[in-house]
C-alpha cells in the first residue's frame, strides 16, 4: 500500500478546491484520502469543497466512500460540496449507485464555483 497520494488545494474565496491528481481512486489510497480530509474539513474551516476529478480514470465503491465521508462532515458543518469534472467512468459510476442525488455534478471546476457562491 502507497503511503502517500498526490493531490492539490486551493481556495478561491470562500471555496476549496480538492484535486485528486491520481488515474486510480481505490482502495489502495482511498483511506488516506479519507484520512486526509477529515483533517482538513475538520482544521481549515471549509465549508464549501469542489471535488475536481478530472485525473481520476477509475474510481471504486472506497473512492466513493471517501468523498460520502467529506460530504456527511460538510453536511453536519452545513456546508456543501460538489464534484467537478469527472471522468466519463466515474461519472456514470456515481449516476449508477444514484449519489449524484445529493453530489451534485458539473462538467467543470468554474461551473462548480458559480454553484457554490449563488448559494
Amino acid at each position: 500500500m502507497s503511503e502517500n497520494f498526490n493531490f492539490e488545494l486551493k481556495r478561491i474565496d470562500d471555496v476549496s478546491i480538492f484535486k485528486l491528481n491520481e488515474k486510480r481512486f481505490d482502495a489502495q489510497i482511498a483511506g488516506l484520502v479519507k484520512g486526509e480530509l477529515t483533517i482538513l474539513l475538520h482544521t481549515d474551516e471549509i465549508s464549501k469543497l469542489i471535488f475536481d476529478l478530472s485525473e481520476v480514470d477509475y474510481c471504486d465503491s472506497s473512492g466513493l466512500s471517501a468523498i460520502l465521508l467529506a460530504y456527511r462532515i460538510l453536511q453536519s458543518n452545513e456546508g456543501s460540496i460538489r464534484i467537478a469534472s469527472p471522468t466519463k467512468n466515474v461519472k456514470s459510476l456515481i449516476e449508477i449507485s444514484q449519489l449524484d442525488r445529493i453530489l451534485p455534478i458539473f462538467e467543470t471546476v468554474d461551473q462548480a464555483i458559480e454553484d457554490l457562491k449563488s448559494e
